[in-house]
Order: structure tokens, then C-alpha cells, then sequence
């Protein structure tokens, strides 16, 4: 719905201006008409139409059928009486606003009727007035026709866009949340401990350390060492958190596939240019889930990993000459396919399978172009 101070509708698929001349257009109509009281009555007639039309977005559901209901009565008066129909698209753009199905199409229907009707009745009565702009009749009568719905299908588009915005940004904090408690996990179990093992040992260093000097001596050994370890371990954890980069992870996928017996060929670019560090994560993981298949379920004597970069995407290929997937099985419920699958979509990437003679997975991830450059001073 609008805010009750616009006065021009919005996201109807026609311009402002064009609904401008619709609010203007109705005084050059009854100034044509030659006695005065029809002037005035034109004139109070547009008045209470558009504080009626204004009210009807800010009224409740039982009020705006009744401001509706004088919308109507006022544009048949505008049409039979000084054949201005324009009034009906007004009417036209509202109806398309109701979100109830019901009242929806009641009034849909109303309005496409009542219209038509005023417009015959008029042709009857005063053809030589209305034959003048007889096409313009012919396109607000398509749009009485077409307008209602393109607007309720622009309304639930922005209201379902709304709730996916608003879903995406409830699963962003969900994943901030768990992120936080699983570092808060981890903390613990690395630190809590090892902390906890060294305020003991140091305790006991210190209770020991007139009475039996060597044994003390031993206690601040061992906490050396624990500290040492929990320094590596929280390293470690950081390291991990950093993310991995494509260039780190080709050097991992060539050991595991040598260890494996297998023959290992690259083409392409190492190294991805201006490409954020999630995505180069995203793809990491996603290459080293492929290549750990290869080895599991392939049987392949041989795997090719490609990597190209164009202006739009970024495309990673892992291609074995192994036994392919096997027809009874769906490919995104098993062999980790699923997963990657869902890594790739939460960077808008996505996933295409080949098994045929061995299997090929393409994965293509839009090639989001992180800039590097600093701005200068103004």
C-alpha cells in the first residue's frame, strides 16, 4: 500500500507523468461543458474522487469497500456525464492493492462491468463525443483488463522478495551465532584444560619449590610444555578460520591423488586474480571434496583438474577416468555431492555433473571482482 500523502501511483508499469495527465486530464473535460453548474459539479465530483481514492488505502477492510463503492459511482458519473473514463485505471490500480482473493476479483469484476457498460451507454447517447478519442478508450480498457493483476503480481513479488531479504538475514545472524559458540567451543576445549592444568602445576610448583626443589623443578618443565601446546593448538585453530586458498589446496589435492597411485594433470591459472577470500575458501573445499571422492569411489587410474577465470564466472574441473556413477544412484544424496552443492549456492555458484566414461564436475562460481585499489586523497 501507499503512504497517504502520494498522490500518483507507483510501480504500475506506467510512468508518473503519464498519471500526471490522468489527474489533470478530467478539468479540460468539464471545461468543455458550457453551463456553469456542470463545471462546479465536475469539479466537486473530482474532489471527493480523489479524497475518496486516498482514504481508501488508509481505511480498514469494512471502509474501503464503501470509498471504493464512490469511486465507482463517481467515475460512471465522469464517464456518461462528460466522457472522462480515465478514472476506472485509478480504480483499476487500488483493486490491484487487495491482497484478499475474494474482494480481489468482487471488485475486479465490478469495475471491468461497470466500466464497459458506461462506455456503451455513452457511445449511444453522445457518440460524436466520445469518437474522437476512441482508441485512447480501447487502451484504458485493456488496462482496466491487465492492470490489476500486473500490479498484485508486483505487490506478492516485493512482499515475497521482502520475506527472502528478511530470511537470509535471520540465517546470517543463526550462522554468526554459530560461529560464535563454536569458537566458543573450541576455545574451551583447547584452552580450558591446558589453563586449568597449568593454575594446578603452578600451584603445586609453588608449594614444592622449598620443600622438594626438583620435583618443582619438573612441574615448571611440564608447564612449559602445556602452555607451548596450547599455544600451538590455538595457532592451529586460527590458521583453520583464515579460510584456504586454491593455490594452498592444488598442492594438497597432488599429494592425496599421488598417494592414492593416481596420475595428476593441471591446466589452467593457479592462482585466482582480485577473488574474494570466500569464494577461494568455497572452491577449496569443494576441490578437495571432489578430488577425496576420486580416490574413494572412482576407481580411476588418472584425475584432471582445471581452472579458469573469464570476466563473468569462475570454473573449476575435476575430470577421472573412473566407472562413473551408477545409474541407481542419485547423485546430490550421496558421495558428498549435496554438500558442495549447498557451498556453492551460498556463493551463487552452482554444479554440473557428467558421468559418462568416468565422471567430470564443473563448478562455476560468479566471478565477484574484489577491489584492491586504494582511493587517493581528494
Amino acid at each position: 500500500m501507499q503512504n497517504w500523502y502520494q498522490i500518483i501511483p507507483r510501480n504500475t508499469g506506467l510512468s508518473m507523468y503519464i498519471w500526471i495527465i490522468f489527474c489533470i486530464l478530467p478539468f479540460f473535460f468539464i471545461f468543455r461543458s458550457s453551463s456553469i453548474l456542470e463545471i462546479l459539479f465536475g469539479i466537486l465530483m473530482i474532489l471527493i474522487f480523489f479524497l475518496s481514492y486516498r482514504l481508501s488505502f488508509i481505511s480498514n477492510s469494512r471502509l474501503v469497500y464503501l470509498w471504493v463503492s464512490i469511486e465507482m459511482a463517481i467515475s460512471l458519473v465522469m464517464t456518461y456525464q462528460y466522457g472522462y473514463i480515465y478514472f476506472s485505471l485509478f480504480l483499476a490500480f487500488f483493486i490491484g492493492n487487495i491482497r484478499h482473493l475474494g474482494g480481489f476479483l468482487s471488485l475486479y469484476i465490478v469495475n471491468l462491468t461497470t466500466t464497459i457498460i458506461a462506455i456503451t451507454m455513452t457511445f449511444m447517447t453522445r457518440i460524436d463525443a466520445m469518437f474522437s478519442h476512441l482508441p485512447f478508450i480501447f487502451i484504458t480498457v485493456i488496462g482496466i483488463i491487465l492492470l490489476p493483476f500486473t500490479v498484485r503480481y508486483r505487490t506478492q513479488q516485493q512482499k515475497l522478495e521482502g520475506e527472502l531479504e528478511d530470511a537470509n538475514e535471520r540465517i546470517s545472524q543463526l550462522m554468526v551465532i554459530e560461529e560464535r559458540e563454536r569458537i566458543a567451543r573450541d576455545l574451551h576445549d583447547t584452552l580450558g584444560q591446558k589453563l586449568s592444568m597449568i593454575g594446578l602445576k603452578s600451584d603445586l610448583a609453588g608449594k614444592l619449590i622449598h620443600v622438594k626443589p626438583e620435583k618443582a623443578v619438573a612441574e615448571i618443565h611440564d608447564i612449559r610444555q602445556t602452555a607451548r601446546t596450547a599455544l600451538k593448538e590455538v595457532r592451529e585453530m586460527v590458521s583453520n578460520m583464515r579460510g584456504t586458498k586454491l593455490e594452498d589446496e592444488l598442492v594438497r589435492v597432488r599429494q592425496i591423488l599421488e598417494a592414492a597411485e593416481m596420475t595428476f594433470e593441471f591446466k589452467g591459472e593457479t592462482k585466482i586474480e582480485n577473488a574474494p577470500l570466500l569464494i577461494e575458501n568455497v572452491l577449496s573445499m569443494c576441490l578437495k571434496e571432489a578430488v577425496t571422492n576420486v580416490v574413494k569411489h572412482s576407481e580411476a587410474t588418472s584425475c584432471k583438474v582445471a581452472i579458469s577465470q573469464s570476466p563473468t564466472e569462475i570454473t573449476v574441473t575435476v575430470e577421472d577416468d573412473g566407472k562413473g556413477i551408477p545409474d541407481y544412484i542419485e547423485p546430490m544424496q550421496s558421495y558428498g555431492l549435496k554438500g558442495m552443492r549447498e557451498r556453492l549456492e551460498f556463493v551463487n555458484g552452482s554444479l554440473d555433473i557428467q558421468s559418462d566414461q568416468g565422471t567430470t564436475l564443473i563448478l562455476h562460481v560468479p566471478n565477484v571482482i574484489q577491489n584492491t585499489k586504494e582511493e587517493g586523497p581528494a
